[in-house]
């Protein structure tokens, strides 16, 4: 397993919190559970962030793997929120269920991530900061294999990175560029928070990058005719006159916690309409604003979007829209505790 976890008590961290970015910071301890024999141990926490797994391991040859992110904040009062982790525990299992691994509880998934935050306390940005401590979960197949068949053993781990915007400047609008790769199949994983879907990404997000976009926006699998999500994270939009709030619904998105949080905070903080529904390319200048959401994201507001010869902009390719600012005071001021959080969407570390 490695160096397992001490109690030594650490300096502090050497680090510029306002300029967090978005890549790996290698922190103290990570959480590691093995399913063996039908059932998950009780877990440790190890100082050895190298995992030493099977050549023949199905997560390596046949994609049998699938992971979370999730964000812990430091509160005014100095206190630590874990932002809605029931939620992620929920999706991870309908992944492992996908794909035929073994799931998690959620007692055991908020337990581990609850472990990390106490273990890595010492690398969660400060309130104020606009940083956060960004946790990683996964589930992995391990174990000597070689046949098309699910693993004989997995791996369930939660490793922590502090970070800042995902994207960079923050709140700030970003252009992105539609593709005509998929990113998911129509009745594949698109649903399900497996790395196979990210891989697919890889190739359409360098090329929107090299073409001076922030990332690539991905069109439904059947038609290329709607859009459904913007590089990781969801699309949502802000009918003209600020009535309604809408976001694509489809089998391949994967349903996002952060645009679930929002969509109720759309309809119970902000009085707004909100609808899951398609959401046509062809058909923007029905919106004011738009926006991708996620864990990593928060809310990154869309400027405007490409789509073969034609840049459509919405509120403006500079300033942040109206409703698109609050819905991130709401959310941020939630998460952050300066805000009141509708029940359960707060778990203390």
């Amino acid at each position: 397993m490695g160096v397992m976890s001490t109690q030594t008590a650490r300096p502090p961290v050497d680090l510029d919190w306002n300029t967090l970015g978005f890549s790996y910071v290698r922190t103290d301890e990570r959480y590691l559970s093995h399913w063996r024999d039908g059932a998950w141990d009780a877990g440790t926490l190890t100082l050895d962030n190298v995992l030493h797994i099977s050549e023949g391991s199905t997560a390596l040859h046949y994609g049998q793997q699938c992971f979370e992110g999730l964000k812990a904040y430091r509160a005014a009062d100095g206190s630590i929120n874990l932002f809605r982790p029931d939620q992620n525990a929920a999706r991870m299992q309908a992944s492992c269920r996908r794909l035929l691994m073994p799931e998690v509880s959620t007692e055991q998934f908020i337990d581990a991530c609850r472990q990390v935050v106490q273990a890595n306390e010492r690398w969660l940005p400060p309130y104020g900061s606009g940083g956060a401590l960004y946790l990683r979960p996964y589930v992995i197949g391990v174990g000597d294999n070689i046949g098309v068949r699910s693993a004989p053993e997995f791996i369930f781990g939660v490793f922590c990175i502090p970070v800042g915007a995902y994207f960079k400047g923050g709140l700030t609008p970003h252009n992105f560029m539609t593709s005509e790769y998929d990113r998911a199949a129509p009745h594949g994983t698109g649903a399900a928070k497996v790395g196979g879907n990210y891989a697919a990404s890889l190739m359409p997000g360098a090329q929107a990058k090299e073409r001076h976009f922030a990332d690539a926006i991905y069109l439904d699998p059947a038609t290329h005719t709607k859009v459904e999500e913007v590089g990781a994270a969801n699309f949502f939009a802000i009918t003209k006159g600020g009535q309604t709030f809408i976001t694509p619904k489809s089998p391949s998105i994967l349903p996002s916690i952060t645009k679930y949080s929002l969509l109720h905070l759309a309809e119970h903080r902000l009085g707004l309409n909100v609808v899951e529904g398609d959401v046509y390319i062809d058909r923007l200048d029905e919106y004011a604003e738009a926006g991708a959401c996620g864990t990593a994201a928060v809310i990154t507001p869309i400027g405007g979007i490409q789509h073969g010869d034609t840049f459509h902009v919405f509120h403006s390719e500079t300033e942040v829209g109206p409703v698109t600012r609050r819905l991130y005071d709401e959310l941020v001021g939630i998460q952050s505790g300066d805000r009141e959080a509708p029940e359960g969407w707060i778990v203390k570390v």
